[in-house]
């Protein structure tokens, strides 16, 4: 088999695995601090989380989604400080964290000269698109940082004030769930409005 067909397999299970390291995240923090110390379950998510997330940046091809390269760094960080002070608060702020880097990197694109982060998406399957889709684009960016904002203050307010149970069912279940239909929804009539005639 050839190297580069190595490579895209590597690739692509290392993206499967730290999506599914992410999903997994809440569930763990919260079977984990009933039992052992914040310092033992940052260190288990480390071994998990570094490699994935260093063979990702390493091998990570598409510039247009670079800003997004930052969310497994900064995972990492605040993993590796969880583990050096034993600081459970420090494990329940990374989907605070992850939600405020989607936030900025989706916020920073609706500046003036700069492509719309939905727009970058799109223009992954149709690189020429019309004023109108553009102007579709740009919506769904402002829908999807209002989405951001509403995610990461429902994360802090739990992580804060209310049972671990709730924090873990919010960030492993709930917002996971919202955030499929919202992609789902913005997919489809994307699709359909991209794809006419």
């Amino acid at each position: 088999m050839a190297r580069g067909s190595l490579q895209s397999i590597g690739g692509a299970a290392a993206k499967l695995l730290l999506g599914a390291a992410f999903v997994a995240y809440p569930v763990v923090v919260w079977l984990g601090l009933r039992e052992q110390s914040p310092r033992l379950i940052a260190v288990v998510l480390l071994g998990v989380m570094a490699p994935l997330a260093a063979y990702r940046l390493r091998h990570s091809r598409r510039t247009a989604l670079r800003g997004l390269a930052i969310v497994p760094v900064v995972t990492v960080l605040a993993l590796s400080l969880s583990a050096a002070l034993d600081a459970a608060g420090l494990l329940l702020a990374v989907p605070v964290l992850v939600n405020t880097i989607f936030l900025g990197v989706f916020g920073l694109s609706l500046r003036r000269g700069e492509t719309p982060m939905v727009e970058r998406f799109a223009r992954l399957q149709e690189p020429e698109l019309t004023p109108e889709q553009q102007a579709w684009c740009r919506l769904w960016t402002v829908i999807w940082s209002a989405f951001f904002v509403a995610n990461a203050t429902t994360a802090l307010v739990l992580a804060l004030a209310a049972p671990l149970a709730w924090w873990a069912t919010w960030n492993g279940l709930v917002a996971y769930v919202l955030m499929g239909i919202l992609f789902a929804l913005e997919w489809t009539v994307r699709r359909r409005r991209f794809h006419r005639g």
